[in-house]
């Protein structure tokens, strides 16, 4: 077995740090790695976490955190932020937000760049689910960026997603329709001490009561104030009657595989785009065509096609 494999196995911090940071920059021995330690993935459960900026999923996270920690659960969390322009890493760096929660053996924490992937996620994201899985980690919260209502992607890595809202961000009738809504397993009202909550958990249980109606759950809708910690108990035996309900049904099994066919999508997207623009003959290629496209000898469609017949034949 690769030697870093097995050290993330052993749940080594340095190590797991290590292989993540590889997996990022698309290392080749990150897949090696990965291949040793995929047969010991699958027993962690993958928490998602999404919503609009400024509705305090951070401080949520640290609080469901301490929650998972007081039942003596190992927790990994990786914290999706906007891409640094100048270095590629993380932009705001969650580590700083959470850093009581870094001093504690039992968490693990990753703040990662998006790196210009849409969506809310990174590409290394399924990478990094499956390190921390591997090291031991009994839960891993993923955060994602929390720039706009599109962030669905989180749906496919996760077993339950959490969706935070929080009251008084304009028009909530507008920001229920919007598509990041319809991937929630739990509601979440955070900044439950303001004054108009009450109507964002009406308008939102009008949504889950025409949503789930013909369904044989109905999604919950719970308030928190993660700042003084109410709720959380609350919503942390929520998520575990979600898990309960998920090993129940077939609907567990569906969300891996769900999960697994986008990773192998994302690996191969990796792969096509290294082969094309890393591999020195395809790079003089591309360069002639962009050449060719911008002097209006060939369309940018024609020239896909030229690239993709040279690596399909």
């Amino acid at each position: 077995m690769n030697d870093i494999a097995s050290k993330v196995l052993k749940g080594e911090p340095r190590s797991v740090a290590r292989l993540i940071t590889l997996a990022e920059n698309n290392s080749p021995d990150a897949a090696i790695a990965m291949k040793d330690i995929h047969p010991n993935t699958g027993e962690a459960h993958v928490i998602g976490i999404t919503g609009v900026m400024g509705g305090g999923k951070s401080t949520l996270i640290s609080e469901i955190t301490r929650e998972y920690r007081k039942q003596g659960k190992k927790v990994g969390i990786i914290a999706i932020d906007p891409t640094s322009p100048f270095s590629g890493g993380a932009l705001l760096g969650d580590r700083v937000r959470m850093m009581e929660l870094a001093m504690d053996e039992g968490v693990f924490i990753r703040s990662m760049g998006t790196r210009g992937m849409l969506g809310g996620l990174t590409s290394a994201v399924y990478d990094v689910v499956e390190i921390l899985d591997a090291s031991g980690k009994d839960i891993v919260i993923v955060e994602t960026v929390g720039v706009g209502q599109a962030e669905v992607d989180v749906i496919k890595i996760a077993d339950s997603t959490l969706v935070v809202l929080v009251p008084g961000l304009g028009d909530s009738i507008q920001t229920i329709k919007a598509g990041v809504m319809e991937i929630a397993d739990i509601y979440v009202i955070n900044k439950a001490d303001r004054p108009d909550v009450n109507q964002t958990v009406a308008e939102v249980k009008s949504l889950v009561d025409i949503d789930c109606s013909n369904k044989d759950r109905k999604k919950p809708v719970l308030t928190t104030n993660a700042r003084n910690g109410e709720g959380i108990k609350e919503l942390v035996n929520e998520i575990k009657k979600h898990k309960k309900y998920l090993d129940n049904s077939k609907e567990f099994d569906n969300k891996r595989m769900r999960r697994y066919e986008a990773e192998l999508i994302e690996i191969i997207k990796k792969r096509l785009m290294n082969l094309i623009f890393d591999e020195s003959k395809f790079k003089e290629k591309v360069e002639s065509l962009i050449y060719k496209i911008f002097k209006k000898e060939v369309d940018p469609y024609t020239a896909a096609d030229e690239i993709l017949g040279k690596i399909l034949k």
